[in-house]
C-alpha cells in the first residue's frame, strides 16, 4: 500500500469543483420533472449518488484514493448522526401524540380559537414565541407544527402557505434565542459575543419577520371562510368522538417544552417526550387502545403503544379527512427522511472532502472587492454550502472559516460576519429539501419544501435584507484599530 503522506493531492480547478455541482442540479431537476411531488421519495437520493459518483472520479483525477474519500464520508456521515436520532425519536413522538389525545387536543382547540381570516399570520406568531423560548425550530414543528398543519386542514386552508408560516416562525424565534445551537455556534466561529450577536441581528430578522407577518394576514384575507363554521364543528364533534379531549392532554407537551427551555439534550428530551406520550395514552384514551387492540388486556395495550412509537397509528374516525389528519407518525415515518439526509450528506463529504467546495468558496473571493459584494459572496456561500452539504451547521461552519480572515483584513466587526452566517447559512437550510432540515420539516409537516418555500417569507427576506444593508452600508459594524474603543456603524 503506497505510504498517504507521499501522496500529493492536485488542487482541483473550478470547472472540475462546478461539474458535481451541475450534474446534481441537473439531475434533481430531471428527479422533480419525471416524478414530481414523489421526487424526494428515492430518485433524489439516486441523483444525489450520481453526483458524488461525479464528484469520486475528480477526485481520483487529482490522486485520491478511494480509502481518503471513504474516510472523509465516515466523519461527513458521523456529523448527521445526532441529527439523524432527533429525527427518528421525532417520528415515535409524533406516533404516541396522536395516540395519547396531545395532538388531536391542540387541534382541537386551536380550531376553537384560530380564525382563517388570520390563521396564517398567528400560526407565524405563535411558533415564533415557542421557538424563541425553546430555541429550537425542530420541536416547535414537531409539536405545534403539527398541530398547526391539522387546524389546516379542518379549515381547508393551503398546507403549503401553513408550513411556510409554520417555518417562518420557527427559524425567527430559533435565530433568536440564546438556546439555540445555531444562535451560539455562529459567533463562535465568527469570534464575536453571543449577546451581542443576537441583538445586531435585530437589524435584518426584525424587518423580515414583521414584513412575513404581514403578508400572512394579507394573504389570510383571501381565505373564503363562509362554510368554516358548520364543518369546524363538525371536526371538533368527530375529535370528542374518538378521543378523549381536555387541557390534561397538554401535559405531554408543556413537559417537553420546560425540558427544552431549560436546554436538556435534544434526543433524551424528545424520547422521553414519546414515552410520556405513551403512558398519557395508556391512561387517557384506553377506549381509542382497546379499539386499536381488539381488547383490553395490559399486553395488547402495550402492543398498541409499542407499535405507535415504532410505525404509528391508524385511526379510523368515519372520516377520511379526519382519519389522514389523526394517522401517522411511528420511527418507520422517518426512514426516508433519514435515506435522502444520508445520501445528501455522502456527497456533501465527498465534495468537502477533495476540496471541490473550498475551491468554489476561493473563486467567489475573487470577486468579493467591496463590503457589499463580501457579504452578499458569503449569503451565497452559505446557501451553497447548505445546497452541497446537506447540514446547516457546515454550512455555517464552512463558510465561517473561510471567510473570517477577509472580514478581518477589510475592518469589519465579527458581527457582521456571524449576523450574515445566520441570515444565510441557518434560514435557507429549511428551503433545500435534502438539507437534514429541509427533509426534517417535509418528513413532520408532511409538504415538501418544493411547496412551502415560496411562503416561507422570513427564511428568504432576511438575506436579502442582509445583502441590502451590505450594499447601502445600512448597520454595517466597523473596527476601530485603537484596541478597546467603541464599534461605529456606517450608514
Amino acid at each position: 500500500m503506497r505510504n498517504q503522506s507521499l501522496t500529493v493531492f492536485k488542487e482541483p480547478s473550478l470547472l472540475q469543483a462546478t461539474i458535481p455541482l451541475l450534474v446534481l442540479i441537473c439531475a434533481l431537476a430531471g428527479s422533480v420533472y419525471l416524478f414530481g411531488e414523489d421526487s424526494s421519495y428515492g430518485p433524489n437520493q439516486i441523483a444525489l449518488w450520481v453526483a458524488g459518483g461525479v464528484a469520486v472520479i475528480i477526485g481520483f483525477v487529482n490522486n485520491y484514493r478511494w480509502d481518503d474519500i471513504e474516510e472523509g464520508i465516515k466523519e461527513g456521515v458521523s456529523v448527521a448522526l445526532g441529527a439523524l436520532l432527533i429525527i427518528l425519536a421525532v417520528g415515535s413522538l409524533i406516533g404516541t401524540w396522536l395516540l395519547s389525545g396531545t395532538v388531536p387536543t391542540m387541534i382541537y382547540y386551536g380550531l376553537e380559537l384560530l380564525n382563517p381570516s388570520w390563521f396564517y399570520a398567528a400560526s407565524a406568531l405563535i411558533c415564533g414565541i415557542i421557538a424563541l423560548a425553546i430555541g429550537s425550530s425542530w420541536t416547535t414543528a414537531a409539536t405545534i407544527g403539527v398541530a398547526l398543519m391539522g387546524v389546516a386542514a379542518g379549515m381547508e386552508l393551503s398546507p403549503g402557505i401553513t408550513a411556510g408560516a409554520v417555518v417562518s416562525g420557527a427559524y425567527f424565534g430559533d435565530k433568536m434565542s440564546p438556546l439555540s445551537d445555531t444562535t451560539n455556534l455562529a459567533p463562535a466561529v465568527a469570534g464575536t459575543e453571543l449577546f451581542a450577536h443576537i441583538r445586531y441581528m435585530v437589524y435584518t430578522a426584525g424587518p423580515a419577520y414583521l414584513i412575513s407577518l404581514v403578508l400572512f394576514f394579507l394573504l389570510g384575507l383571501n381565505v373564503e371562510a363562509t362554510t368554516s363554521a358548520l364543518k369546524l364543528e363538525t371536526m371538533q364533534l368527530e375529535l370528542t368522538n374518538a378521543y378523549n379531549i381536555g387541557w390534561e392532554m397538554l401535559v405531554p407537551l408543556l413537559v417537553l417544552l420546560y425540558l427544552a427551555a431549560t436546554r436538556k439534550p435534544a434526543l433524551p428530551t424528545v424520547f422521553f417526550g414519546a414515552l410520556l406520550g405513551g403512558a398519557w395514552a395508556v391512561i387517557f384514551q384506553p377506549e381509542l387502545i382497546e379499539k386499536l387492540a381488539g381488547d383490553g388486556s395490559a399486553v395488547a395495550s402495550l402492543k398498541v403503544v409499542w407499535m405507535a412509537l415504532t410505525d404509528g397509528i391508524v385511526v379510523e374516525t368515519g372520516s377520511e379527512q379526519l382519519d389522514s389528519l389523526l394517522s401517522g407518525g411511528g420511527m418507520s415515518s422517518m426512514l426516508n427522511t433519514v435515506w435522502l439526509i444520508l445520501s445528501a450528506m455522502t456527497f456533501g463529504a465527498i465534495v468537502e472532502k477533495i476540496g471541490l467546495l473550498q475551491r468554489l468558496i476561493s473563486g467567489v473571493l475573487g470577486f468579493a472587492k467591496s463590503t457589499g459584494n463580501l457579504i452578499a459572496a458569503t449569503l451565497f456561500t452559505c446557501f451553497g454550502a447548505n445546497l452541497l452539504t446537506a447540514d446547516q451547521y457546515m454550512a455555517i461552519v464552512i463558510p465561517g472559516r473561510m471567510f473570517r480572515e477577509e472580514y478581518e483584513k477589510r475592518g469589519l466587526d465579527a458581527r457582521v460576519l456571524s449576523r450574515t452566517l445566520e441570515d444565510s447559512g441557518t434560514l435557507t437550510s429549511a428551503l433545500i429539501p435534502w438539507n437534514t432540515c429541509g427533509a426534517f420539516m417535509m418528513g413532520t409537516l408532511a409538504v415538501s419544501p418544493w411547496e412551502y418555500a415560496p411562503f416561507a417569507f422570513f427564511n428568504w427576506l432576511t438575506p436579502l435584507i442582509a445583502m441590502f444593508y451590505g450594499y447601502t452600508g445600512i448597520r454595517i459594524l466597523h473596527r476601530d484599530k485603537a484596541p478597546n474603543t467603541p464599534i461605529h456603524a456606517s450608514s
